[in-house]
């Protein structure tokens, strides 16, 4: 079963996961402290191409697992009666040892298969290739089987899919920010654009296919020195934190709890 938009024009639109769709690290200006991300991007382009109001709601919470988004998350969106749903979750899982991602498959098809029941048309995201980041490349299989997984999963469901393993300009190192699991600004823009293609969205920008400009190459020492502050400022708390059963997200809410209408430009 390929995608076809079965509710379009999307009228409410609520996004589900973890820190990627929760918008980590695109600054949003207009909140002090707060971020924007590719799903409130994409919300935006729906509101600005719809002869209509467009509701949107962010349930994302960094650092929740699969089982998580789908226990907190996935019934707070039925009840919104959403008619589109992006649920993108389990990038935390593989990085655990032990991880299966054929189990974590079944768990997010369920879901799949509950909110396509309730009339929502479901978009699905790939985890993007993470063979150039040293430690993150370790669990590349067990994202590439979770990844075949999810083209299944959209095959069977009617869902559409977002794919970051096989976007080339992805692996550009200038698009992703210095914690290198996060998107910068221009990588969660681009990223919006490339959902809207996936949903079938007109795009008036195409340039999102289109790799960066060459940058100077980071001479040894530097590279050296930005590898020690990545392991200190990033993957020691992350392993502190494994360690002390504890999350980035404890305590958070949603930064969009309820769905709200965009303005239309």
């Amino acid at each position: 079963m390929q995608f076809s938009a079965s509710r379009a024009p999307w009228r409410r639109y609520v996004a589900l996961g973890d820190s990627f769709t929760e918008g980590l690290n695109d600054s949003d200006p207009g909140r002090p402290g707060e971020f924007r991300g590719w799903a409130d991007r994409l919300a935006e382009q729906l509101a600005a191409t719809s002869d209509g109001d467009v509701e949107y709601a962010n349930l994302a919470i960094r650092g929740r697992l699969l089982g998580q988004v789908i226990a907190e998350q996935v019934p707070v969106a039925l009840e919104a009666q959403p008619d589109l749903v992006s649920l993108v979750a389990g990038g935390n899982d593989l990085m655990r040892p032990g991880a299966d991602p054929d189990e974590l498959a079944g768990t997010l098809e369920a879901a799949v298969v509950r909110l396509r029941a309730a009339g929502a048309d479901v978009l699905l995201a790939t985890s993007a290739d993470p063979r150039a980041t040293p430690l993150l490349r370790r669990a590349r299989g067990r994202i590439a089987i979770f990844n075949a997984n999810i083209w299944s999963i959209a095959a069977r469901t009617g869902s559409a899919v977002l794919d970051q393993w096989s976007a080339g300009w992805l692996h550009d190192v200038r698009l992703w920010d210095t914690d290198r699991i996060h998107l910068t600004e221009e990588g969660h823009r681009r990223t919006a654009l490339a959902a809207a293609t996936a949903l079938g969205l007109p795009c008036d920008d195409d340039g999102w296919r289109t790799p960066l400009a060459p940058g100077p190459r980071r001479a040894l020492r530097v590279a050296v020195v930005e590898e020690a502050a990545w392991v200190r400022g990033f993957v020691a708390p992350w392993i502190g934190r494994r360690l002390r059963g504890t999350s980035s997200g404890d305590g958070r809410a949603p930064k969009r709890p309820v769905p709200l209408a965009l303005p239309r430009h």
